[in-house]
């Protein structure tokens, strides 16, 4: 099943287009997330709001127990279901991830969001989230000059935008202990130009920026690891 921009796109996690703005954004996002994936062989995953499923494909090819909640999307390990009314039991799961998804819920259904994701985690497991922020480097440059934000997408595709210290106070409200953060793409003017330019050729630069600039609070990503206590 594929509704929403998957049917309008296609598998487009899948089949990706080296030109998408987001390329290589999105490269680093995986590749991070891999690594902490690797250390999680004997646990159980879910990944919600994974869309066409991209890594619990992956991990499950290497007997990994994971399976994917989509609402818009459904395949052999993808379940049909909505991320706040999840069709899982209290504490079923050892680690979720929440990669790239309240952004696209309304604001006022973050805590829902929030709340399903906190229930379906064991206590002591783990959630990791991947959410984009409003305020990133390039973004405050232009709400200055111009009074707008620089969006990190369509408003009509990120309804929940929001500025990555409110998604903080959204997490600690829910009983959740930070472990880790990290920023992925500090939109410094240069890279910010190359990656809207090439982003294929930009990937090398990312990761040197990243290394440079690992400010999250002014960073286009962050990936938050975080606890259930």
């Amino acid at each position: 099943m594929r509704a929403g921009e998957y049917k309008i796109k296609g598998d487009y996690h899948k089949e990706l287009d080296k030109n998408w703005k987001y390329f290589p954004v999105y490269i680093e996002k995986v590749r991070v997330i891999s690594k902490v994936l690797e250390k999680f062989g004997n646990a159980k995953i879910l990944d919600a709001g994974c869309g066409e499923g991209v890594l619990v494909e992956k991990y499950r090819k290497k007997g990994f127990n994971i399976i994917g909640l989509d609402l818009n999307y459904s395949s052999e390990h993808v379940k049909n279901g909505d991320i706040r009314k999840m069709p899982f039991e209290d504490e079923e799961f050892d680690l979720v991830l929440c990669l790239d998804v309240l952004e696209h819920i309304n604001i006022s259904d973050h805590e829902k969001a929030a709340d399903e994701l906190y229930r379906v985690t064991k206590t002591g497991g783990l959630i990791i989230f991947a959410i984009p922020n409003l305020s990133h480097f390039a973004s405050r440059i232009s709400f200055f000059f111009t009074g707008n934000f620089s969006r990190t997408s369509e408003i009509e595709r990120h309804i929940g935008d929001r500025p990555i210290k409110e998604f903080i106070s959204l997490i600690e409200s829910k009983k959740l202990k930070i472990l880790k953060r990290i920023g992925l793409f500090p939109t410094l003017p240069i890279i910010s130009l190359l990656t809207i330019k090439a982003p294929s050729k930009s990937l090398s630069a990312h990761r040197m920026y990243n290394k440079i600039f690992p400010f999250p609070n002014l960073c286009f990503e962050n990936i938050i690891t975080t606890k259930k206590v």
